[in-house]
C-alpha cells in the first residue's frame, strides 16, 4: 500500500473533489498535510484517516465548525479523549435514531412492494376493511 497519495488521487480513492480536500486543508481539518518543495499537497494514510473521520461525522449532520472541534482535540491529544469520547457517543446515539427511522421507512416500503406484486399477481388492487385496520394499528405502534 501506498504511504503517500497526491491530492489527485486521495480524492478519486476517497470519492471526494479536489476541491474538498483542498478546503479541508485550509481550514485546518487535515492538519498535517505535507507539502513538497513545489508546493504540492502530499497526503499521509494519517491523512487519509482524518479524512474518513470528517467524511464520517460530517455524513452523522455535524457541522464543519464542530469537526474542527475535534481535529483540534486531536491535536491537543490525551487530555481530550474524554471529549472525543463524549462525540462520538452522541454520533453514535444519533446514528442509531437515523438507523431506526429508515427501518420505518424500508417496512413501508417492503409493505409497498408486497402489496402491490400481489396486485399484479391477482388482478386485485382493493384491500379489505380488515387489512386497513391492521395496516393502521401497525403504523400506529411503530411496527410499520
Amino acid at each position: 500500500m501506498n504511504n503517500t497519495y497526491t491530492i489527485g488521487e486521495l480524492a478519486k480513492k476517497m470519492n471526494v473533489s479536489i476541491h474538498t480536500l483542498r478546503y479541508y486543508d485550509n481550514e485546518g481539518l487535515l492538519p498535517f498535510v505535507q507539502r513538497k518543495d513545489n508546493g504540492q499537497r502530499l497526503f499521509t494514510q494519517r491523512d487519509l484517516i482524518f479524512l474518513n473521520t470528517i467524511e464520517c461525522l460530517k455524513s452523522t449532520g455535524m457541522p464543519l465548525k464542530e469537526i474542527k472541534q475535534y481535529i483540534d482535540w486531536c491535536i491537543e491529544g490525551m487530555p481530550t479523549v474524554p471529549q472525543r469520547y463524549e462525540l462520538f457517543l452522541e454520533r453514535k446515539a444519533i446514528v442509531e435514531e437515523q438507523i431506526a427511522q429508515m427501518q420505518k421507512i424500508l417496512a413501508t416500503i417492503n409493505y409497498k412492494c408486497d402489496f402491490y406484486k400481489n396486485a399484479i399477481e391477482t388482478g386485485n388492487v382493493e384491500v379489505c376493511e380488515s387489512e386497513r385496520k391492521i395496516l393502521a394499528e401497525k403504523i400506529l405502534d411503530g411496527t410499520l
